[in-house]
């Protein structure tokens, strides 16, 4: 039994208590463009026509992921659409800055797969809390933080400065720049972001099951 199909109509249209269904809202304009973006600067890097220009490129598609969020909930224009392109593209933007650089050989393999691996369990939790509850899960402020670190690493990491000196506090391959060996110091921020991704995915696996309780709890009840 689906639990919270409705949003609640006390609060403002357009918030994020009571979005929208509008499709063509500023917000969503620039999520759209952070996308197309994203695909320009992958055609780039891998065809390397202009590192440093693709570089500038995948920075000001990660700069509008701030900037849409906060559009829409100042101008109360948050739509469902919105909410499910925003996250879509923000997983989007990642996939291309990791495959461009392990292509390259410049971040270990395991990083995409954690990265990648995530966003699949988290999308097929996505789809059973869906089961329950037609609203999605809202966004938890650590996942922005754990984006955040992550785009800051990648971008750093495609540009390939400053190079810093390891912390050599793990003698393993596999782990770059804590092995003694310099990095860019962007690799570091990357390494915070999987910390920060590995705890995002715990805050909404527990979110998950207490949803998919209360409604399995709610169903009983009125049984």
């Amino acid at each position: 039994m689906r639990q919270g199909f409705e949003p609640n109509v006390n609060a403002p249209k357009g918030s994020s208590e009571n979005p929208s269904n509008q499709v063509l809202t500023v917000a969503n304009v620039i999520t759209g463009i952070r996308l197309v973006l994203t695909c320009v600067f992958l055609y780039m890097f891998v065809a390397r026509i202009d590192r440093v220009l693709a570089i500038t490129i995948y920075a000001l598609a990660a700069s509008t992921d701030w900037m849409d969020g906060q559009i829409a909930r100042r101008t109360q224009t948050v739509s469902w659409f919105g909410k499910l392109l925003d996250p879509v593209c923000d997983r989007f933007l990642l996939f291309t800055g990791v495959l461009g650089l392990v292509l390259t050989e410049e971040l270990p393999a395991w990083v995409a797969f954690f990265v990648i691996g995530r966003d699949v369990y988290l999308a097929i939790g996505s789809l059973v809390v869906r089961h329950y509850r037609e609203r999605p899960v809202d966004v938890v402020y650590i996942g922005k933080v754990a984006t955040a670190l992550l785009m800051f690493g990648f971008c750093d990491l495609l540009l390939g400065v400053p190079v810093v000196r390891g912390l050599d506090v793990a003698s393993v391959p596999w782990l770059p720049g804590l092995d003694g060996s310099p990095v860019p110091l962007g690799l570091f921020f990357v390494y915070a972001g999987c910390v920060c991704s590995a705890i995002t995915a715990v805050v909404y696996t527990i979110e998950g099951v207490t949803i998919c309780r209360a409604a399995v709890a709610l169903g009983r009840n009125r049984s």
